[in-house]
């Protein structure tokens, strides 16, 4: 269906007013929404807080029909759908921690067509019970939208392994819709550089997509970097830091779940009222870490990258990174979440002085992750004379408990083709073995030391040449 022929571009105004309230669309988002309407596939990259989600919500809810959104985390799905519920739309969404009968009314309501958005996550779309009715040829499926994007790169190879085999889904379906069916696909991310556009791209199997990026840029985001010669001054910085600011919301990123626990239990050992957060906890700790801390209960969390995605709370003044990440997309994510509201925010990242002589941890975590990665790479090798050439993906999983990863990463090194979500080939010979993650750490590294202006370098990394020219931001730790 033709927004063009069946809904005036009037209309689509008059229902963003209706259901949002605000006046009038932001640049591009208008132009996103348009393509959506027209079912056209398209990649979309929109700084944090620039109003991504409403470019897919509102196609879908003025649409007949069954809009998918695929997305990584579980709080994300939540305050979207609960958002959704607010204004009176119908929304939903399915992922593992949801009790049995709510699971059960979904489900009901997915069989009588009675949505418009289903939110759930790459593997639980790919789980039988969804899968079977999503399958229905009667049941009408508009589009399917990927939300955070940056999870396939990020994830997709070894943590998340169900996200490489997304670019099967459209194709399955179709096959077992009515004739002439279309279904438009669309990626959103806030940071994507440009091999990771052009790995979404490739996995999505997107067609001809409409492209919009917008840089990273922000102008009230103060980024800095600062050298703690030890972990006992790593410790007292950040204390500082945090008494310089008594009471304004912030966060501080860490690594580990560990990190995360004996960090957090220190400042409270000082008197500071925070809690830990990561993807161990259960789920009613997270939602009780997040709505403390939304609720200015606690002025700040200690959170490994689990948090902050989809989490909007506008007035957040500062980011501490108290161990960097070890991509630069991750970074620009997590700096993201302050200063949504305009107003001046800060990013400081602590790192140990480059020679490890006096603090070897920073150096410690790079060498485990580069380790982990070459190792992963190393088993899929092995795995792969051991796999039948050809499977489906629970019996081989079942065979091979370390499969699932290695199948990933063959994908990824273009040595598997998925015939459908659920079985694959195996073709012998490696295209292109590259290790993504190890490269784009490197490129972190370089962040991290660099004496340039560190916005031109952000923008120089995520593909914004023309802009970086001659760029000077005037307020990052190197141009002040």
């Amino acid at each position: 269906m033709n927004y063009q022929t069946a809904k005036s571009w009037q209309e689509v105004r008059v229902a963003f007013q209706q259901i949002w309230g605000y006046e009038d669309f932001r640049s591009p988002q208008g132009e996103i929404i348009n393509t959506l309407l027209a079912q056209k596939d398209a990649l979309i990259i929109m700084p944090t807080g620039g109003g991504k989600s409403i470019c897919f919500q509102l196609p879908a809810l003025l649409q007949t029909g069954l809009t998918l959104v695929v997305s990584p985390l579980v709080a994300l799905m939540e305050n979207q759908v609960q958002e959704l519920l607010q204004h009176h739309q119908k929304a939903a969404l399915l992922h593992s921690e949801l009790p049995s009968f709510q699971r059960r009314t979904t489900l009901q309501a997915l069989e009588r067509q009675q949505l418009r958005l289903l939110y759930l996550s790459p593997e639980t779309l790919l789980s039988a019970p969804v899968w079977e009715r999503l399958s229905h040829p009667q049941l009408q499926i508009n589009a399917l939208i990927l939300d955070e994007a940056h999870c396939l790169v990020q994830w997709g190879e070894t943590f998340r392994p169900a996200y490489r085999r997304l670019g099967a889904v459209r194709p399955a379906l179709l096959k077992l819709k009515p004739p002439g069916t279309k279904i438009s696909l669309a990626a959103f991310t806030a940071t994507a550089d440009p091999l990771a556009q052009k790995i979404i791209q490739t996995v999505l199997q997107l067609q001809q997509p409409e492209f919009f990026r917008l840089n990273p840029y922000r102008p009230n985001l103060y980024p800095s970097v600062r050298i703690a010669w030890t972990p006992r001054g790593r410790k007292q910085q950040l204390l500082k830091f945090i008494q310089n600011r008594p009471q304004q919301p912030g966060l501080i990123y860490v690594r580990t779940r560990r990190d995360s626990e004996n960090l957090a239990a220190w400042l409270a050992q000082m008197g500071y009222d925070t809690a830990s957060y990561h993807a161990g906890l259960g789920a009613v700790e997270r939602r009780g870490v997040e709505a403390s801390w939304l609720g200015g209960k606690i002025p700040f969390v200690v959170c490994t990258c689990a948090f902050g995605m989809g989490i909007n709370k506008p007035d957040v003044r500062w980011v501490i990174h108290f161990h960097a990440p070890h991509l630069l997309s991750e970074y620009v994510q997590e700096i993201g979440r302050a200063g949504r509201d305009g107003k001046p925010a800060e990013a400081l990242t602590l790192i140990s002085e480059p020679t490890g002589w006096l603090d070897p941890e920073d150096k410690q975590r790079q060498q485990f992750f580069e380790k982990q990665m070459r190792s992963q790479q190393q088993t899929a090798q092995q795995l792969m004379k051991k796999l039948p050439q050809q499977g489906e993906v629970n019996a081989v999983t079942r065979q091979f408990p370390d499969s699932a990863t290695a199948l990933a990463l063959l994908h990824s090194s273009g040595q598997l083709k998925w015939l459908d979500p659920f079985h694959y080939i195996i073709e012998q010979k490696a295209k292109n073995q590259l290790i993504t993650q190890l490269q784009t750490a490197k490129q972190m590294n370089q962040y991290l030391t660099t004496k340039q202006c560190r916005w031109q370098f952000l923008l120089h990394a995520f593909g914004f040449d023309k802009e970086a020219a001659n760029w000077r931001c005037g307020h990052c730790d190197n141009c002040r």
